[in-house]
């Protein structure tokens, strides 16, 4: 019997629409989920020019299961990222690195009848996540690629907990990867444009704070041993290698179109990796899940209904820099 639910979806002209989406019955480990709370990411703002269901961050309730589906239940709380699907038999896929795999299926490349912003979903079990107990439908939604996405960076440069880890950026990346690294144990050391988010960042962990806006040179006590840059665009290189660590790492989480264009010779004399990222893994995210649930890591949000004038605020709240720091739609019923 086909299933049929309700999303938010982008256009051409990059208005938002509400439309009907139908799913036929559940076959294998699918499973239907009510949703009721998703994060707004702006990957989500990237793709509203697109004719897609919107949203990658949700959580929800599963309502029912396909006839192989073989952990989850009806009642359960679950949640899905970026990811919605993969090979299984591939190198990348039998080594832990599925994120990586030729044929994997990723939000606004598979699937672009269905989201997180709408009422319902239906995804494979294997890619489902169950909450934790003590997390919060709401809190769980922007760990869903947000969080997943720099606990993979902080996964990926094997950061230590001796590591100096600088933060470039406090949004909805950063504010988010200074919790992560601090309950880590690492020393955090953030950078930001002003000074403005210096109270709030060290509130969430930072033990140092730098405002970058206009500095031709960053004058710090101890370098660098790993940087996460998760600014909406490439910052000054130059800036930032100057104060790395030899055999450093840099993570850069930006989305930006242009090229990287990276001072050659620090990067040549020490010894300086970049490492590239996405959203975790599956069994990395459950680790991060796993981990925030015990350090009691939370997003900072702000909140707005799941309708289409919700929708429609959230985004513009978003692309106007005014979100602090992850948007949250939460679904009436």
């Amino acid at each position: 019997m086909p299933i049929e639910f309700t999303v938010f979806k982008g256009s051409q002209d990059g208005s938002i629409r509400q439309e009907k989406s139908q799913r036929g019955d559940l076959e294998r480990d699918d499973v239907l989920i009510r949703i009721t709370h998703s994060g707004v990411c702006f990957t989500d703002v990237h793709y509203r020019h697109a004719d897609m269901a919107l949203g990658h961050e949700g959580t929800g309730v599963v309502e029912k299961t396909g006839p192989d589906a073989k952990t989850l239940k009806k009642g359960d709380r679950v949640g899905w990222g970026y990811e919605h699907d993969c090979c299984g038999h591939c190198r990348q896929c039998l080594t832990g690195w599925e994120t990586l795999c030729a044929v994997r299926k990723m939000y606004a490349f598979a699937d672009l009848d269905q989201g997180s912003f709408g009422t319902h979903a239906v995804w494979r079990e294997a890619f489902l996540f169950k909450v934790p107990d003590t997390m919060k439908n709401e809190d769980a939604g922007p760990l869903m690629c947000g969080g997943s996405t720099v606990f993979n960076a902080l996964y990926a440069a094997q950061v230590r907990p001796t590591a100096r880890v600088g933060i470039v950026g406090v949004g909805g990346l950063g504010h988010l990867a200074i919790q992560f690294a601090a309950q880590m144990g690492c020393q955090v050391v953030v950078f930001s444009g002003t000074d403005s988010k210096k109270e709030e960042a060290m509130r969430l962990g930072a033990t140092e704070f730098y405002a970058t806006k206009g500095a031709n040179e960053l004058k710090l006590e101890k370098p660098i041993d790993n940087l996460i840059v998760t600014t909406s665009s490439q910052p000054d290189w130059q800036l930032y290698l100057n104060v790395m660590a030899p055999n450093g790492v840099i993570s850069p989480l930006s989305v930006d179109s242009n090229d990287l264009k990276i001072p050659y010779m620090p990067l040549l004399l020490n010894g300086l990796r970049i490492q590239g990222g996405i959203v975790s893994a599956r069994q990395v995210h459950r680790d991060m899940l796993e981990f925030a649930a015990i350090h009691n890591i939370k997003p900072v949000k702000m909140t707005f209904p799941m309708t289409l004038e919700g929708v429609k605020e959230s985004l513009k709240t978003l692309e106007e820099g005014k979100m602090r720091y992850r948007g949250v739609l939460v679904a009436e019923n």
